[in-house]
Protein backbone atom coordinates (compact mmCIF):
# COMPACT_ATOMS: atom_id res chain seq x y z
CA UNK A 1 0.00 0.00 0.00
CA UNK A 2 1.29 3.09 -0.80
CA UNK A 3 1.01 6.32 1.31
CA UNK A 4 1.11 9.65 0.36
CA UNK A 5 1.78 12.83 2.29
CA UNK A 6 0.54 15.08 -0.35
CA UNK A 7 -1.13 15.41 -3.49
CA UNK A 8 2.04 16.75 -5.47
CA UNK A 9 4.25 13.27 -4.41
CA UNK A 10 1.18 11.59 -6.45
CA UNK A 11 1.95 10.66 -10.27
CA UNK A 12 -0.24 12.51 -12.46
CA UNK A 13 -2.08 9.26 -13.78
CA UNK A 14 -3.46 8.42 -10.35
CA UNK A 15 -5.19 11.70 -10.21
CA UNK A 16 -8.22 13.02 -11.72
CA UNK A 17 -8.14 16.04 -14.11
CA UNK A 18 -10.71 18.23 -13.01
CA UNK A 19 -8.56 21.14 -13.60
CA UNK A 20 -9.41 20.37 -17.29
CA UNK A 21 -12.88 21.40 -16.36
CA UNK A 22 -11.63 25.38 -15.35
CA UNK A 23 -8.09 26.02 -16.84
CA UNK A 24 -8.48 29.05 -14.95
CA UNK A 25 -10.15 30.76 -11.89
CA UNK A 26 -11.46 33.56 -14.01
CA UNK A 27 -13.18 31.51 -16.47
CA UNK A 28 -15.22 29.86 -13.24
CA UNK A 29 -16.34 33.30 -12.05
CA UNK A 30 -17.19 33.94 -15.49
CA UNK A 31 -19.56 30.96 -15.70
CA UNK A 32 -21.33 31.96 -12.52
CA UNK A 33 -21.75 35.37 -13.44
CA UNK A 34 -23.20 34.03 -17.16
CA UNK A 35 -25.73 31.92 -14.80
CA UNK A 36 -26.89 35.17 -12.88
CA UNK A 37 -27.57 37.08 -16.42
CA UNK A 38 -29.57 33.85 -17.76
CA UNK A 39 -31.32 34.00 -14.38
CA UNK A 40 -32.46 37.20 -14.83
CA UNK A 41 -33.67 36.27 -18.77
CA UNK A 42 -35.31 33.67 -17.47
CA UNK A 43 -37.36 35.56 -14.77
CA UNK A 44 -38.58 37.80 -17.90
CA UNK A 45 -40.45 34.63 -18.93
CA UNK A 46 -42.45 34.74 -15.76
CA UNK A 47 -46.78 35.15 -16.22
CA UNK A 48 -46.10 34.34 -20.08
CA UNK A 49 -45.12 30.91 -20.04
CA UNK A 50 -48.61 29.85 -21.15
CA UNK A 51 -49.17 32.65 -23.67
CA UNK A 52 -47.53 30.50 -26.53
CA UNK A 53 -45.43 27.36 -27.26
CA UNK A 54 -42.51 29.40 -28.40
CA UNK A 55 -42.25 31.01 -25.40
CA UNK A 56 -42.01 28.04 -23.46
CA UNK A 57 -39.50 26.46 -25.65
CA UNK A 58 -37.63 29.23 -25.08
CA UNK A 59 -37.87 29.07 -21.60
CA UNK A 60 -36.97 25.70 -21.32
CA UNK A 61 -34.26 25.61 -23.85
CA UNK A 62 -32.48 28.83 -21.75
CA UNK A 63 -33.28 27.13 -18.48
CA UNK A 64 -31.12 24.38 -19.57
CA UNK A 65 -28.24 26.10 -21.02
CA UNK A 66 -28.26 28.10 -17.12
CA UNK A 67 -28.72 24.81 -15.52
CA UNK A 68 -25.77 23.69 -17.51
CA UNK A 69 -23.24 26.00 -16.48
CA UNK A 70 -23.92 26.27 -12.89
CA UNK A 71 -24.17 22.89 -12.98
CA UNK A 72 -20.19 22.62 -14.24
CA UNK A 73 -19.41 25.67 -11.70
CA UNK A 74 -20.82 23.51 -8.85
CA UNK A 75 -19.24 20.42 -9.56
CA UNK A 76 -16.02 21.75 -9.89
CA UNK A 77 -16.32 23.45 -6.60
CA UNK A 78 -17.57 20.31 -5.34
CA UNK A 79 -14.35 17.70 -6.37
CA UNK A 80 -11.88 20.40 -5.77
CA UNK A 81 -13.05 20.77 -2.03
CA UNK A 82 -12.93 17.00 -2.12
CA UNK A 83 -9.06 17.24 -3.03
CA UNK A 84 -8.08 19.50 0.67
CA UNK A 85 -11.23 20.04 2.94
CA UNK A 86 -8.77 21.86 4.19
CA UNK A 87 -7.99 24.65 1.91
CA UNK A 88 -10.08 28.01 2.71
CA UNK A 89 -10.09 29.24 -1.26
CA UNK A 90 -12.08 25.93 -1.45
CA UNK A 91 -14.35 26.42 0.72
CA UNK A 92 -14.86 29.51 -0.35
CA UNK A 93 -15.62 29.00 -3.81
CA UNK A 94 -17.73 25.93 -2.55
CA UNK A 95 -19.70 28.73 -0.10
CA UNK A 96 -20.39 30.75 -3.15
CA UNK A 97 -21.37 28.28 -5.52
CA UNK A 98 -24.12 27.43 -3.36
CA UNK A 99 -25.37 30.93 -2.56
CA UNK A 100 -25.75 31.35 -6.22
CA UNK A 101 -27.78 28.07 -6.37
CA UNK A 102 -29.85 29.31 -3.63
CA UNK A 103 -30.74 32.05 -5.47
CA UNK A 104 -30.76 31.19 -9.00
CA UNK A 105 -33.85 28.26 -7.56
CA UNK A 106 -35.69 30.98 -5.88
CA UNK A 107 -35.89 33.13 -8.97
CA UNK A 108 -36.77 30.26 -10.81
CA UNK A 109 -39.67 28.56 -8.29
CA UNK A 110 -42.50 29.82 -10.42
CA UNK A 111 -41.95 27.73 -13.24
CA UNK A 112 -44.16 24.35 -11.96
CA UNK A 113 -46.65 26.61 -10.30
CA UNK A 114 -47.38 28.35 -13.33
CA UNK A 115 -47.60 25.35 -15.79
CA UNK A 116 -49.52 23.58 -13.48
CA UNK A 117 -52.15 27.01 -13.66
CA UNK A 118 -52.78 26.00 -17.24
CA UNK A 119 -55.00 24.08 -18.96
CA UNK A 120 -53.57 20.50 -19.51
CA UNK A 121 -54.92 20.21 -22.92
CA UNK A 122 -53.78 23.28 -23.91
CA UNK A 123 -50.10 22.36 -22.94
CA UNK A 124 -50.51 19.14 -24.79
CA UNK A 125 -51.21 21.27 -27.55
CA UNK A 126 -48.17 23.43 -27.23
CA UNK A 127 -45.98 19.86 -27.30
CA UNK A 128 -47.84 18.79 -30.32
CA UNK A 129 -47.51 21.54 -32.21
CA UNK A 130 -43.84 22.37 -31.61
CA UNK A 131 -41.03 19.90 -32.89
CA UNK A 132 -38.57 22.45 -30.40
CA UNK A 133 -40.78 20.80 -27.39
CA UNK A 134 -41.10 17.02 -28.48
CA UNK A 135 -37.48 16.60 -26.39
CA UNK A 136 -39.44 17.91 -23.50
CA UNK A 137 -42.81 15.87 -23.96
CA UNK A 138 -41.67 13.68 -20.75
CA UNK A 139 -40.64 16.45 -18.37
CA UNK A 140 -43.80 18.09 -19.30
CA UNK A 141 -46.10 15.27 -18.81
CA UNK A 142 -44.51 14.48 -15.52
CA UNK A 143 -45.47 17.94 -14.45
CA UNK A 144 -48.71 17.52 -15.61
CA UNK A 145 -49.08 13.98 -13.70
CA UNK A 146 -47.95 15.71 -10.72
CA UNK A 147 -51.52 18.06 -10.94
CA UNK A 148 -53.69 16.38 -9.22
CA UNK A 149 -51.23 16.51 -5.60
CA UNK A 150 -50.43 19.83 -6.35
CA UNK A 151 -51.76 22.85 -3.73
CA UNK A 152 -52.37 26.14 -4.88
CA UNK A 153 -49.85 28.34 -5.01
CA UNK A 154 -50.48 30.05 -1.71
CA UNK A 155 -50.61 26.78 0.02
CA UNK A 156 -47.21 25.34 -1.80
CA UNK A 157 -45.79 28.42 -0.21
CA UNK A 158 -47.10 27.92 3.09
CA UNK A 159 -45.71 24.19 3.00
CA UNK A 160 -42.41 25.65 1.54
CA UNK A 161 -41.93 28.10 4.39
CA UNK A 162 -42.50 25.22 6.86
CA UNK A 163 -40.23 22.56 5.91
CA UNK A 164 -37.21 23.22 8.31
CA UNK A 165 -40.16 22.91 11.19
CA UNK A 166 -41.46 19.81 9.97
CA UNK A 167 -38.18 17.99 9.05
CA UNK A 168 -37.00 19.24 12.31
CA UNK A 169 -36.93 15.90 13.46
CA UNK A 170 -34.08 14.85 10.98
CA UNK A 171 -31.87 17.87 11.91
CA UNK A 172 -32.20 16.70 15.49
CA UNK A 173 -31.36 12.99 14.97
CA UNK A 174 -27.99 14.28 13.15
CA UNK A 175 -26.98 16.78 16.03
CA UNK A 176 -27.50 14.43 18.40
CA UNK A 177 -26.24 11.10 16.17
CA UNK A 178 -23.41 13.06 14.61
CA UNK A 179 -22.39 15.81 16.94
CA UNK A 180 -23.58 15.00 20.83
CA UNK A 181 -23.51 11.13 21.09
CA UNK A 182 -20.29 10.21 22.78
CA UNK A 183 -20.15 6.27 22.70
CA UNK A 184 -16.98 6.55 24.75
CA UNK A 185 -14.15 3.69 24.45
CA UNK A 186 -13.37 -0.38 24.55
CA UNK A 187 -10.35 -2.56 24.73
CA UNK A 188 -8.78 -3.70 22.02
CA UNK A 189 -7.22 -7.16 21.57
CA UNK A 190 -4.40 -5.84 22.93
CA UNK A 191 -6.14 -4.33 26.40
CA UNK A 192 -5.33 -0.74 24.75
CA UNK A 193 -8.58 1.97 25.37
CA UNK A 194 -10.06 3.17 21.55
CA UNK A 195 -12.17 5.60 20.82
CA UNK A 196 -15.60 3.74 19.61
CA UNK A 197 -17.29 5.48 16.64
CA UNK A 198 -19.84 5.16 13.78
CA UNK A 199 -16.36 5.05 11.60
CA UNK A 200 -14.91 2.47 12.80
CA UNK A 201 -17.79 0.17 14.46
CA UNK A 202 -18.39 -2.59 11.92
CA UNK A 203 -13.93 -2.76 12.14
CA UNK A 204 -14.93 -3.93 15.51
CA UNK A 205 -17.33 -6.30 14.64
CA UNK A 206 -15.15 -7.50 12.33
CA UNK A 207 -12.57 -8.42 15.08
CA UNK A 208 -11.43 -11.85 15.43
CA UNK A 209 -11.49 -11.75 18.88
CA UNK A 210 -15.27 -12.21 20.37
CA UNK A 211 -15.08 -10.31 23.56
CA UNK A 212 -13.79 -7.54 21.33
CA UNK A 213 -16.89 -7.68 19.21
CA UNK A 214 -19.47 -8.20 22.22
CA UNK A 215 -18.03 -5.11 24.03
CA UNK A 216 -18.06 -3.07 20.73
CA UNK A 217 -21.67 -3.98 20.05
CA UNK A 218 -22.96 -2.91 23.81
CA UNK A 219 -21.31 -0.20 24.11
CA UNK A 220 -23.08 1.40 20.87
CA UNK A 221 -26.37 -0.13 21.95
CA UNK A 222 -26.70 0.61 25.62
CA UNK A 223 -25.23 4.59 24.28
CA UNK A 224 -29.02 4.26 21.94
CA UNK A 225 -30.83 3.26 24.53
CA UNK A 226 -29.88 5.41 26.86
CA UNK A 227 -31.60 7.60 24.38
CA UNK A 228 -34.24 6.24 23.53
CA UNK A 229 -36.86 8.29 24.41
CA UNK A 230 -35.39 11.43 22.55
CA UNK A 231 -34.98 8.83 19.97
CA UNK A 232 -38.47 7.76 19.41
CA UNK A 233 -39.88 11.87 19.41
CA UNK A 234 -37.23 12.34 16.35
CA UNK A 235 -38.32 9.59 14.59
CA UNK A 236 -41.97 9.67 15.70
CA UNK A 237 -41.88 13.44 14.43
CA UNK A 238 -40.50 12.28 10.80
CA UNK A 239 -43.54 9.47 10.43
CA UNK A 240 -46.03 12.05 11.25
CA UNK A 241 -44.61 14.72 9.04
CA UNK A 242 -44.59 12.36 6.49
CA UNK A 243 -48.19 11.24 6.91
CA UNK A 244 -49.45 14.74 7.24
CA UNK A 245 -48.12 15.98 3.97
CA UNK A 246 -49.12 12.97 2.30
CA UNK A 247 -52.98 13.40 3.08
CA UNK A 248 -52.82 17.15 2.66
CA UNK A 249 -51.23 16.20 -1.02
CA UNK A 250 -53.92 14.21 -1.92
CA UNK A 251 -52.38 10.38 -1.47
CA UNK A 252 -54.04 7.19 0.52
CA UNK A 253 -50.24 7.09 2.78
CA UNK A 254 -47.12 8.42 2.62
CA UNK A 255 -45.87 5.57 1.24
CA UNK A 256 -47.79 6.13 -2.29
CA UNK A 257 -46.56 9.65 -2.01
CA UNK A 258 -43.10 8.41 -1.79
CA UNK A 259 -43.43 6.29 -4.64
CA UNK A 260 -45.33 8.54 -6.71
CA UNK A 261 -42.13 10.79 -7.83
CA UNK A 262 -40.70 7.80 -9.96
CA UNK A 263 -43.78 6.15 -10.76
CA UNK A 264 -43.21 3.15 -8.77
CA UNK A 265 -45.97 1.01 -8.49
CA UNK A 266 -46.87 -0.28 -5.09
CA UNK A 267 -46.61 -3.82 -5.31
CA UNK A 268 -42.97 -3.34 -6.50
CA UNK A 269 -42.19 -2.78 -2.46
CA UNK A 270 -44.80 -5.62 -1.49
CA UNK A 271 -43.56 -8.53 -3.77
CA UNK A 272 -40.11 -7.46 -2.28
CA UNK A 273 -41.33 -7.91 1.28
CA UNK A 274 -43.24 -11.06 0.10
CA UNK A 275 -40.47 -12.82 -1.77
CA UNK A 276 -37.60 -11.67 0.69
CA UNK A 277 -39.93 -13.39 3.29
CA UNK A 278 -40.46 -16.08 1.47
CA UNK A 279 -36.79 -17.11 1.53
CA UNK A 280 -35.59 -16.65 5.32
CA UNK A 281 -35.48 -20.05 5.58
CA UNK A 282 -32.91 -19.81 3.30
CA UNK A 283 -31.01 -16.88 5.61
CA UNK A 284 -31.51 -19.22 8.17
CA UNK A 285 -29.81 -21.93 6.70
CA UNK A 286 -26.60 -19.26 6.40
CA UNK A 287 -26.93 -18.12 9.84
CA UNK A 288 -26.37 -21.85 10.98
CA UNK A 289 -23.31 -22.34 8.84
CA UNK A 290 -22.04 -19.39 9.70
CA UNK A 291 -22.31 -20.33 13.26
CA UNK A 292 -20.74 -23.64 12.56
CA UNK A 293 -17.85 -21.90 10.99
CA UNK A 294 -17.13 -19.47 13.84
CA UNK A 295 -16.95 -22.76 15.91
CA UNK A 296 -19.44 -20.78 18.81
CA UNK A 297 -21.77 -22.43 20.87
CA UNK A 298 -24.16 -19.58 20.77
CA UNK A 299 -24.41 -16.79 18.04
CA UNK A 300 -24.90 -13.58 18.49
CA UNK A 301 -25.84 -9.99 16.30
CA UNK A 302 -22.51 -9.50 17.45
CA UNK A 303 -21.39 -12.32 15.44
CA UNK A 304 -22.78 -11.36 11.25
CA UNK A 305 -20.12 -9.12 10.98
CA UNK A 306 -17.10 -11.28 11.52
CA UNK A 307 -15.59 -12.84 8.09
CA UNK A 308 -15.16 -16.21 8.26
CA UNK A 309 -12.27 -17.00 6.35
CA UNK A 310 -8.89 -15.37 5.48
CA UNK A 311 -9.00 -13.26 2.02
CA UNK A 312 -7.13 -14.55 -0.48
CA UNK A 313 -5.88 -11.27 -1.66
CA UNK A 314 -4.47 -8.41 0.68
CA UNK A 315 -2.11 -6.63 -1.29
CA UNK A 316 -3.46 -5.91 -4.65
CA UNK A 317 -1.46 -2.79 -6.63
CA UNK A 318 -4.03 -0.52 -8.40
CA UNK A 319 -2.79 -0.95 -11.42
CA UNK A 320 -3.09 -4.97 -11.21
CA UNK A 321 -6.94 -4.05 -9.77
CA UNK A 322 -7.84 -2.80 -13.26
CA UNK A 323 -6.96 -5.31 -14.91
CA UNK A 324 -9.15 -7.59 -12.48
CA UNK A 325 -12.09 -5.32 -13.10
CA UNK A 326 -11.61 -5.51 -16.99
CA UNK A 327 -11.46 -8.87 -17.00
CA UNK A 328 -14.54 -9.53 -14.48
CA UNK A 329 -16.31 -7.10 -17.26
CA UNK A 330 -15.86 -8.87 -20.28
CA UNK A 331 -19.05 -10.16 -20.82
CA UNK A 332 -20.04 -6.48 -21.24
CA UNK A 333 -18.64 -6.47 -24.65
CA UNK A 334 -15.74 -4.71 -26.67
CA UNK A 335 -17.81 -1.63 -26.84
CA UNK A 336 -18.43 -1.29 -23.32
CA UNK A 337 -14.89 -2.14 -22.66
CA UNK A 338 -13.25 -0.07 -24.82
CA UNK A 339 -14.71 2.58 -23.51
CA UNK A 340 -14.06 1.92 -20.26
CA UNK A 341 -10.12 1.33 -20.84
CA UNK A 342 -10.70 4.86 -22.53
CA UNK A 343 -11.99 6.06 -18.83
CA UNK A 344 -8.70 4.37 -17.05
CA UNK A 345 -6.46 6.30 -19.16
CA UNK A 346 -7.86 9.32 -19.52
CA UNK A 347 -7.51 10.23 -15.57
CA UNK A 348 -11.47 9.91 -14.82
CA UNK A 349 -10.04 8.36 -11.02
CA UNK A 350 -8.23 10.26 -8.60
CA UNK A 351 -6.86 7.32 -6.28
CA UNK A 352 -5.02 7.73 -3.10
CA UNK A 353 -5.51 8.79 -0.12
CA UNK A 354 -3.85 12.43 0.63
CA UNK A 355 -4.22 14.38 4.35
CA UNK A 356 -7.60 16.87 4.10
CA UNK A 357 -9.02 14.35 0.98
CA UNK A 358 -13.02 13.56 1.11
CA UNK A 359 -12.91 9.82 2.53
CA UNK A 360 -14.52 7.20 0.77
CA UNK A 361 -15.56 6.85 -2.84
CA UNK A 362 -18.22 8.07 -4.99
CA UNK A 363 -18.56 9.19 -9.23
CA UNK A 364 -19.58 12.82 -10.39
CA UNK A 365 -19.05 14.74 -13.00
CA UNK A 366 -21.37 17.34 -13.96
CA UNK A 367 -23.19 16.62 -17.56
CA UNK A 368 -20.43 18.12 -20.47
CA UNK A 369 -17.14 17.03 -17.98
CA UNK A 370 -15.93 13.17 -17.66
CA UNK A 371 -17.66 11.21 -15.18
CA UNK A 372 -14.89 11.42 -12.57
CA UNK A 373 -14.44 8.91 -9.81
CA UNK A 374 -12.83 9.57 -6.38
CA UNK A 375 -11.59 6.82 -4.35
CA UNK A 376 -9.25 6.06 -1.44
CA UNK A 377 -7.54 3.15 -3.01
CA UNK A 378 -5.85 0.52 0.14
CA UNK A 379 -4.83 -2.20 -1.89
CA UNK A 380 -7.43 -4.41 -0.54
CA UNK A 381 -9.87 -6.52 -2.03
CA UNK A 382 -12.55 -4.55 -0.95
CA UNK A 383 -11.52 -1.83 -2.72
CA UNK A 384 -11.32 -3.68 -6.29
CA UNK A 385 -14.81 -4.11 -5.89
CA UNK A 386 -15.20 -0.36 -5.26
CA UNK A 387 -13.39 0.41 -8.42
CA UNK A 388 -16.20 -1.61 -10.11
CA UNK A 389 -19.09 -0.15 -8.63
CA UNK A 390 -18.29 3.32 -8.61
CA UNK A 391 -17.14 2.30 -12.83
CA UNK A 392 -20.37 1.31 -13.00
CA UNK A 393 -21.90 4.58 -11.90
CA UNK A 394 -19.39 6.78 -14.52
CA UNK A 395 -20.06 4.30 -17.18
CA UNK A 396 -23.52 4.98 -16.85
CA UNK A 397 -23.24 8.64 -16.74
CA UNK A 398 -21.02 8.49 -19.49
CA UNK A 399 -23.07 6.92 -21.98
CA UNK A 400 -26.37 8.73 -20.92
CA UNK A 401 -24.54 12.62 -21.49
CA UNK A 402 -23.20 10.71 -24.52
CA UNK A 403 -27.02 9.90 -25.70
CA UNK A 404 -29.34 12.12 -23.75
CA UNK A 405 -29.76 16.39 -23.70
CA UNK A 406 -28.99 17.55 -20.70
CA UNK A 407 -32.51 17.54 -19.37
CA UNK A 408 -32.54 13.90 -19.14
CA UNK A 409 -28.82 13.59 -18.42
CA UNK A 410 -29.21 12.20 -14.89
CA UNK A 411 -30.41 8.82 -13.11
CA UNK A 412 -32.66 8.42 -10.29
CA UNK A 413 -31.70 5.98 -7.11
CA UNK A 414 -33.47 3.26 -8.43
CA UNK A 415 -31.84 3.08 -11.51
CA UNK A 416 -28.37 4.06 -10.24
CA UNK A 417 -27.45 1.36 -8.25
CA UNK A 418 -28.40 -1.37 -10.74
CA UNK A 419 -25.48 0.14 -13.05
CA UNK A 420 -22.91 -0.36 -9.96
CA UNK A 421 -24.07 -3.21 -8.64
CA UNK A 422 -23.81 -4.78 -12.30
CA UNK A 423 -20.25 -4.52 -12.48
CA UNK A 424 -19.71 -5.72 -8.87
CA UNK A 425 -21.77 -9.01 -9.26
CA UNK A 426 -20.28 -9.17 -11.94
CA UNK A 427 -16.32 -9.41 -10.88
CA UNK A 428 -16.96 -11.53 -8.04
CA UNK A 429 -18.68 -14.01 -10.53
CA UNK A 430 -15.62 -13.94 -12.66
CA UNK A 431 -13.57 -14.22 -9.31
CA UNK A 432 -15.42 -17.54 -8.17
CA UNK A 433 -15.42 -19.43 -11.63
CA UNK A 434 -11.79 -18.27 -12.17
CA UNK A 435 -10.95 -19.59 -8.55
CA UNK A 436 -9.03 -23.02 -8.16
CA UNK A 437 -7.90 -22.91 -4.83
CA UNK A 438 -10.92 -24.74 -2.44
CA UNK A 439 -9.80 -21.53 0.58
CA UNK A 440 -10.22 -18.55 -2.21
CA UNK A 441 -13.42 -20.07 -3.72
CA UNK A 442 -15.11 -20.18 0.18
CA UNK A 443 -13.74 -16.41 0.60
CA UNK A 444 -15.74 -15.20 -2.86
CA UNK A 445 -18.87 -17.44 -1.72
CA UNK A 446 -18.80 -15.98 1.49
CA UNK A 447 -18.50 -12.40 0.42
CA UNK A 448 -21.02 -12.98 -2.03
CA UNK A 449 -23.39 -14.14 0.26
CA UNK A 450 -22.80 -11.29 2.51
CA UNK A 451 -23.57 -8.90 0.06
CA UNK A 452 -26.53 -10.47 -0.23
CA UNK A 453 -27.50 -10.60 3.54
CA UNK A 454 -26.32 -7.30 4.11
CA UNK A 455 -28.00 -5.96 0.86
CA UNK A 456 -30.99 -7.37 -0.35
CA UNK A 457 -32.05 -8.95 3.04
CA UNK A 458 -31.39 -6.39 5.46
CA UNK A 459 -32.51 -3.17 3.75
CA UNK A 460 -35.78 -5.40 3.34
CA UNK A 461 -36.42 -5.50 6.57
CA UNK A 462 -35.49 -1.70 7.25
CA UNK A 463 -38.45 -1.74 4.29
CA UNK A 464 -40.68 -3.46 6.55
CA UNK A 465 -39.80 -1.26 9.57
CA UNK A 466 -40.66 1.60 7.86
CA UNK A 467 -43.95 0.54 6.37
CA UNK A 468 -45.04 -1.05 9.65
CA UNK A 469 -44.45 2.20 10.99
CA UNK A 470 -45.94 4.45 8.74
CA UNK A 471 -48.78 1.95 8.85
CA UNK A 472 -49.10 2.73 12.36
CA UNK A 473 -49.29 6.42 12.30
CA UNK A 474 -52.01 6.43 9.34
CA UNK A 475 -54.27 4.38 11.88
CA UNK A 476 -54.00 6.93 14.43
CA UNK A 477 -51.85 4.87 16.44
CA UNK A 478 -48.52 6.68 18.50
CA UNK A 479 -45.03 5.30 17.57
CA UNK A 480 -44.24 4.90 21.09
CA UNK A 481 -40.51 3.51 22.03
CA UNK A 482 -42.21 0.45 23.38
CA UNK A 483 -43.81 -0.10 19.83
CA UNK A 484 -41.06 0.86 17.89
CA UNK A 485 -37.95 -1.37 19.52
CA UNK A 486 -40.41 -4.44 20.16
CA UNK A 487 -41.50 -4.17 16.61
CA UNK A 488 -37.97 -4.43 15.13
CA UNK A 489 -36.94 -7.18 17.70
CA UNK A 490 -39.72 -8.68 16.48
CA UNK A 491 -38.68 -8.45 12.89
CA UNK A 492 -34.79 -8.65 13.57
CA UNK A 493 -35.54 -12.32 15.00
CA UNK A 494 -37.73 -13.65 12.71
CA UNK A 495 -34.85 -12.29 10.03
CA UNK A 496 -32.28 -13.86 11.72
CA UNK A 497 -33.69 -17.21 12.59
CA UNK A 498 -33.23 -19.64 15.83
CA UNK A 499 -29.78 -19.92 15.61
CA UNK A 500 -29.38 -16.56 16.78
CA UNK A 501 -29.42 -15.73 20.09
CA UNK A 502 -32.21 -13.05 21.83
CA UNK A 503 -30.64 -10.04 23.55
CA UNK A 504 -32.36 -6.51 24.70
CA UNK A 505 -30.19 -4.28 22.96
CA UNK A 506 -30.46 -5.31 19.16
CA UNK A 507 -34.17 -3.40 19.63
CA UNK A 508 -32.56 -0.02 19.69
CA UNK A 509 -31.03 -0.44 16.17
CA UNK A 510 -33.45 0.76 14.61
CA UNK A 511 -32.89 4.14 15.86
CA UNK A 512 -29.56 4.47 14.37
CA UNK A 513 -30.13 4.24 11.04
CA UNK A 514 -30.32 7.95 9.16
CA UNK A 515 -32.13 6.24 6.21
CA UNK A 516 -35.56 6.14 7.88
CA UNK A 517 -35.35 10.08 7.86
CA UNK A 518 -35.86 9.75 3.83
CA UNK A 519 -39.28 8.23 3.95
CA UNK A 520 -39.30 5.23 1.71
CA UNK A 521 -35.72 4.90 0.05
CA UNK A 522 -33.93 1.74 1.52
CA UNK A 523 -36.19 -0.71 -0.59
CA UNK A 524 -34.58 0.85 -3.53
CA UNK A 525 -31.45 -0.78 -2.58
CA UNK A 526 -32.55 -4.10 -2.45
CA UNK A 527 -34.32 -4.15 -5.90
CA UNK A 528 -31.10 -2.29 -7.39
CA UNK A 529 -29.20 -5.68 -6.38
CA UNK A 530 -32.15 -8.20 -7.62
CA UNK A 531 -31.99 -6.35 -10.73
CA UNK A 532 -28.31 -6.17 -10.73
CA UNK A 533 -28.39 -10.17 -9.90
CA UNK A 534 -30.89 -10.77 -12.82
CA UNK A 535 -28.95 -8.24 -15.55
CA UNK A 536 -25.24 -10.21 -14.74
CA UNK A 537 -26.73 -13.70 -15.38
CA UNK A 538 -28.36 -12.62 -18.57
CA UNK A 539 -24.89 -11.27 -19.32
CA UNK A 540 -22.75 -14.42 -18.47
CA UNK A 541 -24.65 -16.35 -20.32
CA UNK A 542 -23.73 -14.17 -23.65
CA UNK A 543 -27.07 -13.44 -25.49
CA UNK A 544 -26.61 -10.40 -27.95
CA UNK A 545 -30.18 -9.10 -26.89
CA UNK A 546 -29.17 -9.09 -23.30
CA UNK A 547 -26.25 -6.49 -23.76
CA UNK A 548 -27.98 -4.63 -26.07
CA UNK A 549 -30.64 -3.75 -23.91
CA UNK A 550 -28.55 -3.34 -21.35
CA UNK A 551 -26.53 -0.27 -22.95
CA UNK A 552 -29.61 0.81 -24.03
CA UNK A 553 -30.63 1.25 -20.23
CA UNK A 554 -27.30 2.89 -19.60
CA UNK A 555 -28.12 5.32 -22.40
CA UNK A 556 -31.54 6.24 -21.59
CA UNK A 557 -30.61 8.55 -17.94
CA UNK A 558 -33.84 9.89 -17.17
CA UNK A 559 -35.88 9.91 -20.48
CA UNK A 560 -38.77 7.66 -18.13
CA UNK A 561 -39.98 6.38 -15.30
CA UNK A 562 -38.02 3.52 -13.63
CA UNK A 563 -39.83 0.99 -14.19
CA UNK A 564 -40.11 1.46 -18.11
CA UNK A 565 -36.48 1.70 -18.26
CA UNK A 566 -35.28 -1.24 -17.00
CA UNK A 567 -37.92 -2.79 -19.26
CA UNK A 568 -34.72 -2.30 -21.85
CA UNK A 569 -33.01 -5.02 -19.79
CA UNK A 570 -35.73 -7.71 -20.31
CA UNK A 571 -36.80 -6.82 -17.10
CA UNK A 572 -40.47 -5.91 -15.30
CA UNK A 573 -39.75 -4.75 -11.53
CA UNK A 574 -43.44 -4.50 -11.36
CA UNK A 575 -43.50 -9.07 -11.31
CA UNK A 576 -42.31 -10.67 -8.83
CA UNK A 577 -39.73 -12.40 -11.10
CA UNK A 578 -36.46 -10.68 -10.66
CA UNK A 579 -36.83 -10.98 -6.55
CA UNK A 580 -37.21 -14.70 -7.41
CA UNK A 581 -34.28 -14.91 -9.63
CA UNK A 582 -31.86 -13.19 -6.94
CA UNK A 583 -33.16 -15.52 -3.80
CA UNK A 584 -32.61 -18.37 -6.00
CA UNK A 585 -29.03 -16.91 -6.64
CA UNK A 586 -28.79 -16.89 -3.11
CA UNK A 587 -29.67 -20.43 -2.07
CA UNK A 588 -27.20 -21.59 -5.02
CA UNK A 589 -24.15 -19.89 -2.85
CA UNK A 590 -25.18 -21.14 0.43
CA UNK A 591 -25.56 -25.00 -0.99
CA UNK A 592 -22.24 -24.22 -2.64
CA UNK A 593 -20.85 -23.12 0.55
CA UNK A 594 -22.10 -26.31 2.57
CA UNK A 595 -20.70 -28.02 -0.16
CA UNK A 596 -17.47 -26.91 0.11
CA UNK A 597 -16.85 -26.41 4.61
Amino acid sequence: MINYTNRDEIPAKYKWSIDEMYPSDKKWDDDLKTALELTDKLAGYKGTLGSSSKRLSEFLSLRDEMWQILERAFVFARMSMDEDNRDGKRQGRLSKVHSVISKVSASLAFFTPELLNEDVQKLLGFIDENPDLNQYRFLLNEIIRQKPHTLSEAEETIIAKLGEVTDSGHEIFNMLNNADMDFGTIKDEANNDIPLTHGNYISFLENKNGDVRKRAYEKMYNTYKSFNNTLTATYASKVKSAVIHSKIAGFESSRAASLFSGNIPERVYDNLIEIVNNSLPTLHEYMAIRKKILGVEKLHMWDIYTPLFEPPHDDIPFDEALNMVIDGLSPLGEVYLRDLKKGMNDRWMDVYETPGKTSGAYSFGSYDSKPYVLLNYTNSLKDVFTIAHELGHSMHSYYTRKNQPFTYGDHSIFTAEVASTVNESLLIRDLINKADDKDIKKYLIGFYIEEFRTTLFRQTMFAEFEMLSHRTVENDQPLTSTWLNETYNELNFKYQGSDMQKDDLIQYEWSRIPHFYRPFYVYQYATGFSAATAISASLIDGSPDALQGYLKFLSSGSSNHPVELLKYTGLDMASPEPIKNAMNVFKELVDELKKLI
